[in-house]
């Protein structure tokens, strides 16, 4: 950090706001009246997001010491998620917009440029010490007396306009570049998709309902199960992009359960209960350690002779399954699950069994490529992020 450089606790280069409270009975569909809240502040960008707008009632009135300021910092002071808590974003505008109860507003003093409070207060010297105020607790409040001891080295405004200005333009080019590489991430998965479609829902197999290519369904163990144990129980959180992770574990010590549930080579595992948007994904398993399944999952017991279990992976994977089984699934609060009977209703494409093996090691391969190229496209997301907080740490220490 540079030596000519001042350091500054945030409480004595800002002035702090709380936001508005009001009465539930004050919310409505629609009205002039709007209320920014924690969920308009995107945490991967700290940019103002306006997609979700809450509404209260007009005759609420709204002092204008509650209203977000242009060249103000928008934060989260109350959150439900420890990640969400004091994020922050900068208010490009005078938008007339009031801000919620679990809000705060930080309005820069004279001789402190916004823009190089904003960008301090997203860098990792921040977020670390929001997060080091938990102490190891799950807190979610975020005090103002806590946030005033934050520093700030408040460097000569002309040296601030100057690190604002190279800040800007070089987080410009890497969110471009972000941007593109998440496209491309994107289009690899796409691609993957299109190929799957043109090898096995072009047509030119009969359709044939699950059911009649498979013995049973079976749910998994509905006992409880413990941190420590014999064996795993692979939960829904244990099916992610079509693989199982066994990260997160809980474990069985009940030897019944571990005998009738215990998973055999190439059983397929079907997510019957989940939110809606994940409910009905699928996995197999390769024998990979022993383990059992838990009750919001289904066993497929397939037709050896007419069903290749990697082929059954890859179908109840496919945008065409997936959508078929958002036509199907009972909803609730949060919640949707796709029952035995209907599982067994899915009609999919029912080539011979040798068909179905010459499918699955075309889509292998691109699968294997996807990977690659989704690898790569994460790698150069991650090394610009790791450009944005290298960046940053130079521009507050004086090297930039």
């Amino acid at each position: 950090m540079s030596a000519a450089w001042p350091i500054h606790a945030l409480g004595d280069v800002c002035e702090f706001q709380r936001g508005l409270t009001y009465a539930k009975s004050d919310e409505v569909d629609v009205s002039d009246n709007v209320v920014l809240r924690a969920t308009n502040i995107d945490l991967a960008t700290n940019l103002l997001d306006f997609s979700e707008l809450k509404y209260i009632n007009e005759n609420v009135e709204v002092p204008e010491s509650k209203k977000v300021r242009k060249n103000s910092l928008l934060i989260c002071t109350a959150s439900g998620s420890k990640s969400h808590l004091g994020k922050v974003a900068f208010i490009d505008d005078d938008y007339d917009y009031a801000f919620g109860g679990f809000m705060g507003m930080i309005t820069p003093k004279p001789g402190v440029n916004p823009k190089y409070l904003f960008h301090r207060m997203t860098s990792d010297a921040y977020k670390d010490f929001v997060g080091g105020l938990s102490d190891g607790a799950n807190i979610n409040n975020l005090k103002f007396d806590d946030l005033r001891r934050f520093t700030v080295p408040l460097a000569p405004v002309p040296e601030q306009q100057r690190i604002v200005g190279i800040l800007d333009e070089a987080f410009d080019g890497i969110a471009t570049a972000k941007a593109n590489a998440e496209k491309n991430l994107q289009n690899a998965r796409a691609l993957f998709e299109c190929h799957l479609q043109a090898k096995m829902m072009d047509g030119r197999w009969p359709r044939k309902m699950l059911g009649e290519l498979c013995n049973k369904v079976e749910y998994g163990s509905s006992a409880k199960s413990a941190s420590a144990g014999i064996v795993p129980v692979l939960r829904m959180g244990n099916i992610q992009d079509g693989q199982l992770d066994w990260e997160n574990l809980v474990y069985s010590n009940d030897q019944a359960e571990i005998d009738k549930y215990l998973l055999r080579h190439n059983d397929v595992l079907f997510n019957r209960t989940n939110s809606p948007e994940l409910v009905g994904k699928a996995a197999i398993y390769k024998s990979e350690m022993p383990a059992i399944f838990a009750g919001y999952l289904i066993r497929i017991h397939r037709k050896e002779d007419l069903l290749d279990a990697d082929y059954l992976t890859y179908f109840l994977n496919s945008k065409d399954a997936l959508d078929y089984g958002k036509t199907v699934m009972i909803s609730s609060v949060n919640q949707a699950n796709i029952n035995g009977a209907k599982l067994k209703e899915y009609p999919l494409p029912a080539p011979t069994l040798a068909e179905q093996r010459e499918i699955v090691a075309s889509l292998d391969q691109v699968s294997a490529e996807t990977q690659r190229l989704e690898s790569l496209y994460q790698q150069k997301l991650a090394a610009l992020d790791e450009l944005k907080k290298s960046l940053l740490h130079q521009a507050f220490s004086g090297a930039l």
